[in-house]
């Protein structure tokens, strides 16, 4: 909806809130004509149920006024007589419209002395549980949001396993463009597995101001512009969920707006210059490892190599054997019975199910190995292990395709050689030719909202012929610290700052093996607590909250104690 479409629906909301409502008000002693005047109606209706005024920001606000208006219909409705169950649920079930039949119908009378008071234990409940249902997505909406890493793009800054929260405020918290939406979820509801929310209205982006910027190496969690990556450009379908309804992807901004990026043998140059990155960043690069008389993994995880598969074949294999194992497995080299061969993580078999199921396993000493290292943890496992050569993998074949951004024949770029590619800034203009054309398109006609047609080596937008543009909003470039293992803007490209969703704060807690099922889930203790993207050794606070929580309940105590006496 445009600007013009959405004041003309607040326009008509207010003329329904008169018609609906006025007679209340005059019932009430106030004049019928207030219930015209936007916004201040509402705090009229506030004092006529005798509810607190600030309630109307609760109104207003996206998503949290989904909640808050069924409350305000049950509490007119009890204001003028109206105080049975069938009162309260036709009030909801009708989406306000039972104030038509209160309004003109019904013969009630205002009620200024009645009772606030939950009359049951389970009105009381009902109560609590709205309050505290409107209180979490308000946070969860424009504070703080929790958030699972899922994959392992950014090891090792961040685990699989790391339970993170997101700040909304830092930058500024996005309001929901969404305007019907299941609270508390993202996209789907849980258990029913239904879409949460409607696509239609859709409020115009905007952002509550916040008080820093995106810096260049922040560690950021943005809406994925794309939720199909390659078939997505290659098809042309174009974006099918609402902004704030895309998956939710956290990267590390490695470009800021106006920033020219480069990838040169898998190393990130901004501005010409070779990226520093933070002391916390890890970035972790693909290497091949030979040794002509095998690879020992279990060394390479004493010495706390642990990201790396394990090779082993089993002599009796059976089903029973297969079925304990398979929680254990990451791929089969052969599954011929007289030769069977899998593959396991970095910890192996657990000895007790070998124990258990008897299992004859042997691991195969692999004269090649892929590890994925730091380049400090590379030089360090040159002299610690024995290897005939250790070389990072770098992809220095540069091939014309459409795998990698701008997803177009024209560009050569891979996921080692990038670029030079510069950032779109906000207020800057760039001259289109059909060579440049591909970098933009996706900015041009999907995130900023034009019509874009080239025919006949002539570029139009709206309808108009073209030879540059002036971009709306500021673009960024998102990475993976795991550079081989991470699908990221080489794949997709811009993000645009209206899919910028917060910055992670905190690591609550921290599990080792997530994605392994729950009998194979260990705390990492040193990681519970911690902050992302300071300086230094991550220093883990949780103590200080054990105790600040042991504070807080001897003071809650206390308080009832004495009370009570």
């Amino acid at each position: 909806m445009t600007f013009s479409q959405w004041v003309l629906f607040l326009v008509l909301c207010q003329v329904f809130i008169f018609v609906k409502l006025w007679k209340l008000y005059k019932k009430a002693g106030f004049s019928p004509l207030l219930a015209l005047i936007p916004f201040y109606n509402s705090v009229v209706l506030l004092r006529i149920i005798k509810r607190p005024q600030w309630w109307v920001i609760l109104l207003y606000i996206p998503i949290v006024n989904l909640l808050m208006l069924p409350v305000v219909w049950v509490e007119t409705a009890r204001s003028f007589g109206k105080n049975s169950f069938s009162d309260s649920f036709l009030s909801w079930a009708s989406l306000g419209f039972y104030g038509f039949y209160l309004n003109y119908v019904a013969d009630v009378n205002y009620q200024p002395g009645r009772s606030l008071e939950p009359k049951s234990s389970f009105g009381q409940f009902v109560g609590s549980i709205i309050y505290a249902v409107v209180f979490a997505t308000l946070v969860h909406a424009y504070f703080m949001q929790p958030f699972i890493i899922p994959t392992s793009s950014l090891e090792k800054s961040l685990l699989v396993g790391d339970f993170l929260l997101v700040s909304k405020f830092h930058y500024g918290a996005r309001t929901p463009q969404t305007v019907v939406s299941f609270p508390m979820v993202h996209d789907t509801i849980p258990i029913a597995k239904v879409r949460s929310y409607l696509k239609k209205p859709q409020l115009p982006y905007s952002r509550i101001p916040g008080f820093q910027k995106i810096k260049r190496n922040d560690i950021v969690v943005f809406s994925w512009p794309a939720d199909t990556v390659r078939q997505f450009f290659k098809k042309e379908t174009g974006v099918e969920k609402p902004i704030d309804k895309k998956s939710n992807y956290v990267k590390r901004c490695v470009a800021v707006p106006g920033d020219t990026l480069a990838i040169i043998d898998g190393i990130i140059h901004i501005n010409g210059k070779k990226s520093v990155m933070p002391d916390r960043a890890k970035p972790l690069y693909g290497y091949t490892a030979y040794n002509g008389k095998g690879i020992s993994a279990r060394k390479l995880k004493d010495l706390g190599y642990d990201d790396l598969n394990r090779k082993f074949v089993i002599k009796n294999i059976t089903q029973p054997i297969l079925n304990a194992l398979i929680p254990y497995i990451t791929g089969f080299a052969s599954q011929d019975p007289n030769n069977y061969q899998i593959y396991t993580g970095a910890k192996g078999l657990p000895i007790e199910i070998v124990r258990t199921y008897r299992i004859q396993a042997k691991e195969i000493l692999e004269t090649q190995k892929t590890l994925f290292l730091t380049l400090k943890e590379a030089k360090q496992l040159s002299k610690a292990i024995k290897m005939d050569s250790l070389k990072r993998n770098i992809n220095t074949i540069k091939t014309y395709n459409t795998d990698y951004f701008p997803n177009n024949i024209l560009y050569n770029w891979n996921i080692d050689q990038f670029g030079p590619i510069v950032m779109p800034k906000k207020g800057t203009t760039v001259s289109l030719t059909q060579r440049n054309l591909p970098l933009y398109k996706k900015i041009i006609q999907d995130y900023e909202s034009n019509t874009l047609s080239n025919s006949g080596g002539q570029i139009k937008i709206n309808g108009k012929q073209a030879n540059a543009y002036t971009f709306k909003m500021d673009y960024y470039w998102m990475m993976g610290d795991n550079r081989h293992r991470s699908e990221d803007s080489r794949f997709w490209g811009f993000v645009p700052e209206d899919h910028v969703v917060g910055k992670p704060v905190f690591i609550w807690m921290s599990i080792d093996g997530f994605t392994e099922g729950l009998r194979n889930w260990n705390v990492r203790w040193d990681r519970v607590f911690t902050t992302v993207g300071s300086s230094g050794k991550p220093v883990s606070y949780r103590w200080y909250f054990v105790v600040f929580v042991a504070i807080w309940q001897g003071i809650v105590w206390y308080r009832k104690r004495k009370k009570k006496a």
